[in-house]
């Protein structure tokens, strides 16, 4: 009885530490966003998104919405709906210091579009418009009585303004003021650290950015369809919209470069960022499009076999109708999340006390402790992106494994998605956040080093710069090579259920003993999706050159551009995965069958005849197939074997 007690212990051992370390992982990660939401209560609390794009007064109204009173400050918690533009009482004549306006600053309903010569012209203005131009407690009728009206009400004359489109302040028109003006502000903008201008150009292009990511939708849902009813014709129509797309945003992005260079009025510190962007825009653009026109040149004559692949993927994807579907749930999870991710991060950026100061005023202070905060908060956005994404490549390979281990190809098992989804729920959530986490751990390196590098470019040290872009490059590759092995341990965790490790291992073993058979087919297959990708982003980051090309004044909209084209990307990626993980499943499904199975009639193979007929050809795989060995693979020292659950 002992020794039966032993035996069933070593059986259930692999099980129970199964359980233990994914318990651990959810704890974890379960832990992490305990602290990622003390974060986000935190930023709720002492931040205020509007003050960065909407501006505010002197005593702490934010103009445009209703305000709450802040002690200390009688003029404070007014209702500023119907005021929405900043305007200084002294416009002609402002000074900054430590990024503050000397000036007093009232909102208003609108700027006067005349000048105003007296005190009479003020108050006329006030009741002709609605617009009350003085300090709030200052009453119109007073204007022209009170002995204080002078100081309390702005100095005269009041040179004509128009509301400025990016950050709603009276500019003057007068070219003098104007002149004096605009240099303060440019100072302003340009002492600004990089964080916030990046903040207020993604809020300012807020509704851009949506469109483009509706549009980035769009493209990305019929390319499923096309790959979907895939034929030569489309295969051929893709590739040269490829080609065209790549040639002509190079294109655009070298004119802009061009023309921004030689523009005479690039004067503010965004537009000169502005300038920088575009040029690493176009070298980079200009590298992809060579490279991915050399790889088209080369692999132009395997279309047919390309075309032949992705029916047999089709097929399988018919059998599996909802598979086509996971992508959106996918994507709608990603653009919550990101929506949150993004809210946090502006609450973040301006979290600040509210302090009083002579006279009423208020001035917002920055809190320490906040760019650790954003470091923590950016982790979260790496961490959580790859888990979700992770979620649906499990959930995806595990309706492809059920449907191929079943033995009546003609009657596939019902509900095969929601199984997949059950099964991950209950067993497998912790491989999933311990494999996100190890690719968040190898890319968190590389944002420290671009850091770092961006610190070292300015100080021109070209001898330390190479080491970093060395380690750059390596951890970049090292990422790219766990995202490949990821997905192939997701699959070997669907079909044993075993843990993150043990599948990882299985996998490895597996592709190695294999991968003479599976690279050239698997490969293109990968080659074209990745086409299908580059399709999305080039058109989605054409729209966005000509909508952000529009809005140029002190908006660093290239910031916004490259979020954008990484939102396409991701959003590609995550519905066009469908095909490159049921192929790659399908394809590690097949290896392990033909290791496991022998096709006699004890061991039959699962493997649909169209598949096997078709790598069989592809790979001249029919001398290997009589000297294969009929011994079950063993995968690790444990003697676990890789079998179908």
């Amino acid at each position: 009885d002992s020794g039966d007690s032993v035996s069933e212990l070593r059986e259930w051992r692999p099980v129970i530490y199964r359980k233990c370390t994914d318990t651990l992982w959810l704890f974890l990660f379960f832990l992490f966003w305990t602290c990622l939401m003390f974060i986000t209560g935190y930023a709720v609390m002492a931040g205020a998104a509007a003050r960065l794009v909407l501006g505010y007064d002197s005593f702490g109204n934010i103009c445009g919405r209703k305000n709450t009173p802040v002690k200390g400050a009688p003029l404070s918690g007014q209702d500023m709906t119907s005021k929405k533009y900043v305007f200084f009482l002294n416009p002609c004549s402002l000074e900054t210091q430590s990024l503050k306006i000397s000036s007093l600053s009232l909102c208003v309903s609108s700027c006067p579009q005349e000048q105003l010569n007296s005190l009479e012209d003020l108050q006329s203005f006030a009741r002709n418009n609605g617009s009350w131009l003085c300090i709030y407690n200052l009453n119109i009728s007073s204007y022209t009585l009170n002995p204080k009206a002078a100081e309390l009400c702005p100095t005269l004359p009041v040179p004509p303004s128009k509301s400025f489109p990016l950050f709603n302040r009276c500019v003057p028109q007068n070219p003098e003021c104007y002149s004096k003006y605009a240099s303060v502000l440019i100072n302003m903008v340009n002492e600004m650290d990089v964080f916030h201008r990046i903040l207020s150009g993604i809020l300012a292009g807020r509704d851009t950015v949506i469109g483009l990511s509706v549009l980035a939708l769009a493209f990305s849902f019929i390319l499923v369809l096309v790959f979907r009813f895939i034929r030569t014709l489309l295969v051929h129509t893709l590739i040269a919209l490829v080609v065209f797309g790549l040639l002509f945003v190079s294109g655009v992005l070298w004119w802009l470069y061009y023309d921004y260079r030689n523009d005479p009025s690039t004067e503010l510190e965004t537009e000169k960022e502005n300038v920088k962007f575009l040029l690493g825009y176009a070298i980079f653009s200009t590298i992809v499009t060579v490279v991915l026109l050399s790889l088209i040149l080369v692999l132009r004559k395997k279309l047919q076999f390309t075309v032949q692949l992705f029916r047999i993927v089709g097929k399988i994807i018919g059998r599996i109708p909802f598979l086509l579907f996971q992508p959106l749930w996918t994507f709608l999870m990603l653009i919550v999340f990101w929506v949150f991710w993004v809210a946090v991060l502006l609450s973040l950026g301006t979290a600040g006390t509210a302090q009083t100061t002579s006279g009423g005023q208020v001035e917002y202070r920055a809190l320490s402790g906040i760019s650790y905060m954003a470091w923590y908060h950016f982790v979260g956005l790496i961490w959580t992106s790859e888990f979700i994404l992770a979620c649906q490549h499990m959930t995806i390979a595990g309706a492809v494994v059920i449907c191929y281990f079943n033995r009546n190809k003609n009657s596939p098992p019902p509900h095969p998605v929601l199984s997949s989804i059950s099964v991950l729920f209950c067993y497998h959530l912790g491989t999933a956040v311990k494999g996100s986490f190890l690719i968040t751990i190898l890319r968190i390196p590389r944002i420290v080093l671009l850091y770092l590098y961006n610190i070292l470019k300015q100080k021109e040290s070209a001898c330390a710069k190479c080491p970093f872009k060395c380690c750059f490059c390596w951890f970049w590759c090292q990422e790219n090579c766990l995202r490949y092995f990821n997905q192939h341990a997701y699959t070997a965790t669907a079909i044993n259920g075993t843990n993150f490790c043990t599948s990882a291992k299985d996998a490895v073993l597996i592709l190695t003993k294999n991968s003479a058979k599976l690279a050239s087919i698997s490969c293109f297959g990968d080659f074209i999706l990745f086409l299908g990708k580059v399709f999305v982003v080039c058109f989605t980051v054409f729209g966005g050159l000509m909508a952000f090309n529009y809005h140029r004044e002190l908006q660093a909209w290239v910031v916004p551009l490259l979020l954008v084209g990484f939102f396409a990307y991701l959003m590609s990626h995550s519905f066009l995965s469908v095909f490159e993980v049921t192929a790659d499943a399908m394809f590690l499904c097949f290896a392990i069958d033909m290791e496991t199975n022998d096709g006699s009639d004890e061991k039959p193979y699962f493997v649909d005849q169209e598949l096997l007929t078709f790598v069989s050809q592809s790979n001249k795989l029919t001398e290997g197939q009589k000297h294969r060995s009929m011994r079950p693979f063993q995968d690790n020292e444990d003697g676990t074997e890789l079998q179908p659950m």
